[in-house]
């Protein structure tokens, strides 16, 4: 049995989640989200938990088990908490510059500026001319999003100039050995 799936996903109060043959619906403070679960997998709802269940062990069965478990459960935690990516920019006269919550404007080494539009549901925070976090309910989007932000200018191996994720290790090589 998967280890992963066969957790019972608990829904906290405030939290409304509605399963409707193979569209599983959640509702809470911060928004809602939807998940269409695949054939073999049902999912069952009772006094406030979720269990996911499959009929049985198929390969795809089991395949299907853990990750529709995990989105589920990555739902509930989008709309009750919500989902960040902190990045921050490396190198000189980089920066990122806030036009309103859904708009970024960043220098990043190149002759122009680079205007970035956030998708729906997805807001910018920029605590800094170098620091800006992605939030919001959807943990797809929020990762796609930063991830499209970070390929805007990669960090470089040399002298590690970039947009990186925060935290993020980049491993660095030597230049040309000079006489």
């Amino acid at each position: 049995m998967s280890r992963i799936g066969k957790l019972p996903i608990a829904v906290p109060s405030g939290v409304d989640v509605a399963v409707q043959e193979r569209l599983v619906t959640v509702k809470g403070p911060k928004g809602t989200l939807s998940h269409t679960v695949a054939s073999p997998i049902t999912v069952e709802q009772s006094d406030g938990v979720l269990e996911v269940k499959r009929p049985d062990d198929e390969r795809e069965s089991r395949s299907l088990h853990g990750l529709t478990r995990t989105l589920i459960n990555n739902m509930v935690v989008g709309v009750t908490e919500g989902y960040e990516k902190k990045l921050e920019i490396v190198g000189v006269g980089y920066r990122v510059l806030s036009k309103g919550p859904t708009q970024l404007e960043f220098q990043l080494g190149y002759s122009h500026s680079i205007t970035f539009d956030a998708p729906e549901g997805i807001t910018f925070t920029v605590e800094g001319p170098t620091k800006l976090g992605v939030q919001g309910i959807d943990k797809q989007l929020v990762g796609e999003t930063a991830a499209n932000i970070r390929k805007l200018r990669k960090p470089e191996p040399y002298k590690g100039k970039g947009v990186r994720y925060a935290g993020e290790h980049v491993r660095r090589k030597v230049g040309k050995a000079g006489k």
